[in-house]
């Protein structure tokens, strides 16, 4: 028994019986991928209960109380020592902090330290006046490998949900690390003095991934994100690739309000693994309905401004990247890349909405190391589509477009997001 990990137990033991401000809750949105982990107390932690064995969050009078309702939301900056764990009531353009809780509770310190710990999130991008956020905690060799919890966000109208775009965080003392974009798709890693994914057992070990979102009860436009391997004609929202390979994007653009919109933005983030291939963007829309080939290769820098459009009126932008390998893990990996769209009215300032898109390549080693398992991506059937937009009418602005490529082109999914019109992302 690490004595260390006996006395934070005791002291953190007494903390939750003493403290009036931690409200009881009641465990009924978690789960596991064993189908139902045990539960421990403190005192059954401190008799060696829990054996070799490395487990997250199962403790059930721990810091936070229950640690199974380890995700937990409330109003961002609000100095209060509570988590509304399973609800809260929220308000259109108000942020919210949404936390994760991380702590391996095995007390062997340093001989029981987890591996490939990954944190990530699972937020809605429909509309509904109720949204439940999923919080998931993995790693290779914790048992079970990954346990989940959610919180619902609960409003009086219809709401959209932004991830607040380079919000991520994972604090523990030994401070505050960033975290990637990538906590909302594919996960981000997690660690203790630096993020190699590496947590040992213990509550001076554990840490607490943090995200804002921000509640939107109007929408102004649609972002539909497609890929497809270069040289074939199906869209999908994934495809699997090679190294060396290269793959087109496709990013559309719809205008829903009843009014123009100006100086639409058009940003895509590619993640690590992926390079934009030089003078490859082409825009689609109204003035070149067969496309024209942008000088301007900042589509996936600073973005490009893709002109003013009319009700219903719709652009597409298309350009290519190329698989490469700079720091794939052995196995399964999964490459998620943001199209962006900034556009600004009478009605609106600065509002971004946002789709994504994933190349998932398998990398075999000599040596296989396991992974996590990513937050699954839906995968829909794709459907045969022109290569060039069709139905391309002038509705009135200088760059409009309506009509669809097919549809096959249409995304399912809708992310609703805010940032710089200048700078997405």
């Amino acid at each position: 028994m690490n004595k260390v990990y006996k006395s934070i137990l005791s002291v953190s033991a007494a903390a939750v019986v003493a403290a009036a401000t931690i409200a009881p809750v009641i465990v009924n949105a978690w789960g596991d991928s064993d189908n139902g982990r045990p539960s421990y107390t403190l005192d059954q932690i401190n008799n060696g209960e829990l054996g070799d064995k490395i487990t997250f969050n199962s403790i059930s009078n721990g810091k936070i109380g229950d640690e199974k309702n380890f995700v937990g939301a409330k109003v961002a900056g609000a100095n209060v020592s509570t988590w509304n764990a399973n609800e809260i009531k929220v308000k259109d353009g108000e942020t919210y902090t949404i936390r994760l809780f991380v702590h391996n509770n095995s007390p062997r310190g340093m001989q029981a330290i987890a591996k490939n710990v990954k944190a990530s999130f699972s937020i809605p991008t429909n509309v509904a006046k109720s949204q439940t956020i999923v919080g998931y905690l993995d790693s290779s060799n914790a048992s079970p490998k990954r346990v989940w919890d959610e919180v619902t966000l609960v409003a009086d109208e219809n709401i959209y949900l932004e991830y607040v775009d380079g919000s991520a965080n994972f604090n523990n003392n030994k401070g505050d690390f960033k975290l990637p974009n990538e906590v909302i798709t594919s996960g981000a890693t997690l660690g203790y003095t630096s993020m190699n994914g590496e947590i040992p057992g213990c509550f001076e070990y554990s840490g607490v991934v943090t995200i804002n979102v921000k509640v939107h009860s109007s929408v102004a436009a649609r972002v539909y994100k497609k890929v497809r391997i270069k040289g074939t004609k199906d869209w999908s929202e994934s495809v699997n690739a090679k190294v060396g390979d290269e793959v087109e994007y496709q990013i559309e653009y719809v205008n829903l309000l009843a009014e123009q919109v100006k100086n639409v933005m058009i940003r895509d983030v590619l993640p690590t693994n992926v390079e934009y291939v030089k003078n490859s963007t082409v825009l689609y829309n109204s003035n070149h309905q067969d496309g024209v080939k942008l000088s301007d290769d900042s589509v996936t820098t600073s973005g490009i401004n893709i002109g003013d459009y009319n009700a219903k009126g719709n652009a597409y932008v298309r350009f290519t990247g190329k698989v490469v390998d700079k720091n794939m893990a052995c196995g399964s990996n999964q490459l998620v890349n943001w199209a962006s769209a900034t556009v600004n009215s009478s009605s609106v300032k600065d509002a971004v909405y946002k789709d994504d898109a994933s190349v998932m390549v398998d990398k075999e080693c000599d040596e296989p190391t396991p992974t996590p398992t990513p937050t699954p991506t839906p995968t829909p059937t794709p459907t045969p589509t022109p290569d060039t937009p069709t139905t391309i009418v002038n509705t009135g602005a200088g760059t409009i477009v309506t009509g669809a490529i097919g549809a096959g082109s249409v995304v399912t999914t809708l992310g609703y997001y805010l940032a710089s019109r200048k700078k997405l992302m």
